[in-house]
């Protein structure tokens, strides 16, 4: 069913959880509020924080403020959002991110094509300190911005970025929201969330489209702590946990096929463009960056295999326990859909 396309049919989505943030949240609320195509509402849900909603209550009194109602996490945030938009599409910005004045306006006529259910635009990084020159653009989806090797024009993609993208709220209803026990919690830096949701759109719906328009853009800012190779290898690890978790629940062909043609194509293209501007003289870091990309592949890898393998056990537990003779084995508190229910008396309970 498609929905009146119009960015008037939009609420947009921003959840935030950290009272160090309030600047760049204001930003953000202030980045939709500048739409050249305005939404039809704004929504902050805090998750957990009753401190800083109850700022916001009194900061930015246009607009919708929410607490999140499920668990703690993006997941549920997302989720509470969901459940109390009144729009036919829905659109989720980052607390840390700012929008063009023509982000919406480029995201929503896609939609004029019923059978797209989902668009994302394209993450430029706002670096609150210098640029680490180790750091490879083919790995910028570590920070949040959009990596090399995205094409340059619009196209069918598995997924957008969650951090800015727009979504028919049905297909989210349909599908059961966002996975709990996949998305960032505070500051662990895993993710997935978003892929785990359009990958089970796909599935219910294989005529499904989802469209990566990159010329609706955001800058999303990258805290000094975060260019560092400690943060690095985590968020490395973290998606490869992430990964292994989709995998499990949606199939490894679904939840690994554009990952395959990253790692095929992408990654040895920048291996041998930063040793290609190391040993040509053009920029001695670019051996950094080539082996930023190695590292960061195998980092992955590992983080995968150590949660397929665990997930693995699991299963082999879980069907062991259920032999005559076992005790019946505890349901999995990660196992559910994802936790989106249909708000009662104005809340999702």
């Amino acid at each position: 069913m498609a929905p009146a396309i119009s960015s008037a049919s939009v609420s947009v989505i921003i959840c935030a959880y950290a009272d160090r943030r309030w600047k760049e949240l204001l930003a953000a609320i202030a980045s939709v509020a500048g739409q050249s195509a305005p939404p039809l509402e704004t929504i902050v849900v805090v998750d957990h924080n009753r401190a800083l909603s109850d700022r916001l209550r009194v900061a930015v009194p246009d607009v919708r403020v929410l607490d999140n109602a499920q668990q703690r996490g993006l997941s549920g945030a997302r989720n509470t959002g969901v459940a109390t938009a009144r729009g036919a599409l829905v659109a989720f910005l980052d607390d840390d991110a700012v929008a063009a004045p023509d982000w919406l306006a480029w995201l929503t006529p896609t939609f004029e094509d019923s059978r797209v259910v989902a668009v994302g635009g394209a993450t430029d990084p706002l670096w609150a300190g210098p640029r680490p020159r180790w750091f490879p653009d083919e790995f910028g989806w570590v920070l949040g911005y959009s990596y090399r090797g995205l094409p340059p024009e619009a196209c069918a993609v598995r997924n957008p970025f969650g951090c800015n993208m727009v979504i028919c709220r049905e297909v989210v209803e349909a599908v059961g929201g966002f996975r709990h026990g996949i998305g960032r919690v505070g500051t662990h830096p895993v993710g997935g969330e978003e892929t785990d949701l359009c990958i089970r759109a796909r599935q219910l719906r294989p005529e499904t489209i989802i469209i990566y328009e990159p010329r609706a853009r955001i800058g999303h800012w990258v805290p000094e702590d975060r260019a560092r190779p400690r943060y690095f290898a985590r968020r490395c690890y973290a998606e490869g946990l992430s990964k292994a978790l989709i995998a499990e629940r949606t199939g490894a062909d679904a939840a690994l096929a554009s990952e395959r043609d990253y790692v095929r194509h992408v990654l040895p293209a920048g291996v041998a463009r930063g040793l290609g501007d190391a040993l040509g003289g053009r920029d001695a870091a670019g051996a950094a960056r080539a082996a930023a990309i190695l590292g960061g592949l195998a980092i992955t890898t590992l983080g995968y295999v150590r949660a397929a393998a665990e997930l693995r056990m699991r299963r082999l537990r879980a069907r062991a326990l259920t032999l005559p003779g076992c005790r019946e084995a505890a349901p999995d508190d990660h196992g559910g859909a994802g936790g989106y229910t249909k708000p009662v008396h104005g809340v999702a309970k």
